[in-house]
Parts: structure tokens; C-alpha cells; sequence
């Protein structure tokens, strides 16, 4: 029997993403290879939040007692975690559940992608893959390889800090034409970068196709309240 260390479990709406505004369940797992300057999820990784140790059917429990139909795998990293790819395979099972997988950007997707290609359809296993830019000191660690794997019902993240990070951000997006290939998101830091900044730069290059995303959950909740 698979377990995992779970952080945090909760149905509240998603703050972010494609299914921003719909409700979501979330299972939040302990562990991330990464250290980004501006994480805002260090709870996750810094030991300072003992974990729940959960089995592969007491997370599907939680999930299906939720009643929500969105699945969010996040972290921490989902994909560093050992017999993950049981737990999505039971979860695509279900045949009801549109799952969404948060990563870091730093693995690669493709072996996920093709162990289910047959499974699922696109639209209901999609990833969500970010791209971590300079200011965030782990730009080194990014699988490029993932450029190729996106699909039409995924979406690529720029959580951008600096106006060199959204420079960076605008020449990935046009370098690997992402607009047509996946969803695309740029991510203000709080205090880093304004939004009006990021706006601006979007209308001044014609970045049809991308969309500035803001975190509905900090709009509606304290900014550091956890479970929501």
C-alpha cells in the first residue's frame, strides 16, 4: 500500500490557473528539490508543518467525500513523490475527475504523459508547468524538454519578479510559440513587479494569447491563511 506525506488537504475554489474561480479540492504534498527566493509555500518543505501520512485510497476518499470534480496536485513538488503515478492512475479511475497537476518545472512531464496517454483524455489530465525565471535564483534547474510535452489543455506559468524576468518570460513565450501550443499565465510577484508593469509590456509586444493571472484566494482571504 502507497503512502504520502500530505501538508495539507482542502475544497475551497481555485485561486490561479485555467480553473480559476471553480471549486477545486487540493492535496498539498510535503518535499520540493527546489528553493525559490519567493516561495510563498515553505511550509511545504521547511519541516515547520508536520505532514499527514495518507494511503493512496484515503486521499481518493477525501477527494470523493469533497463532491468538487477538480483535482489539485500540488506541493511542495507532486511529482518527486515516490508511487505518485499510482495515485493519478486511481484518480483517472474515477472517470469523473478533471485532474490538474502543479509542478515545478524542474521534471519532466513526458514519461507522465505517455504512461496515461491511453488512459485519459487530454482535457481531463492536465499539467500545469512552471517556468522559473532568474529572479527566483533556480532558472538552471527548468527541464526544457517540457516545451515539447505541453499540450492544448495545459498551461505554462511565468511567476515574474523584475522587468528581466518578464523580458525572459515574453522570449520563451515567442521562442517556443506556447500561445499556440498550451495556456499561458504571467504571475506578478507581490512587492517585486506591479501589474500594471506586466500589462503594459503585454500590450506594447501584442502578447495575444497570455493572460495575467492574479491569486483570487489572497483577494479573498488574509494573504497568509492556509486551507483556502
Amino acid at each position: 500500500m502507497n503512502t504520502y506525506n500530505v501538508i495539507e488537504k482542502f475544497t475551497s475554489i481555485d485561486g490561479e490557473g485555467p480553473s480559476a474561480g471553480e471549486i477545486a479540492t487540493f492535496i498539498r504534498f510535503e518535499g520540493c528539490d527546489l528553493r525559490c527566493s519567493w516561495c510563498d509555500t515553505k511550509y511545504s518543505w521547511d519541516s515547520s508543518v508536520k505532514p499527514e501520512v495518507m494511503t493512496d485510497e484515503e486521499i481518493y476518499d477525501f477527494i470523493v467525500k469533497s463532491g468538487a470534480n477538480n483535482v489539485t496536485l500540488t506541493g511542495g513538488e507532486p511529482l518527486i513523490q515516490k508511487n505518485i503515478q499510482d495515485l493519478i492512475g486511481l484518480l483517472i479511475e474515477d472517470g469523473m475527475l478533471v485532474i490538474r497537476i502543479e509542478t515545478h518545472g524542474g521534471v519532466d512531464i513526458g514519461p507522465f504523459k505517455e504512461a496515461f496517454d491511453m488512459l485519459v483524455a487530454p482535457s481531463d489530465l492536465q499539467f500545469i508547468v512552471d517556468y522559473k525565471l532568474p529572479q527566483s535564483n533556480m532558472n538552471n534547474k527548468m527541464c526544457e524538454d517540457n516545451f515539447d510535452h505541453v499540450g492544448h489543455y495545459d498551461s505554462y506559468k511565468f511567476v515574474i519578479a523584475s522587468l528581466a524576468d518578464l523580458d525572459m518570460a515574453i522570449e520563451i513565450v515567442k521562442k517556443y510559440d506556447l500561445t499556440n501550443c498550451c495556456k499561458v499565465f504571467f504571475s506578478p510577484v507581490e512587492g517585486a513587479i506591479t501589474s500594471e508593469e506586466i500589462v503594459a509590456k503585454m500590450v506594447a509586444k501584442k502578447l495575444n494569447g497570455v493572460k495575467l493571472q492574479l491569486q483570487l484566494h489572497k483577494y479573498i482571504w488574509p494573504k497568509d491563511k492556509r486551507g483556502v
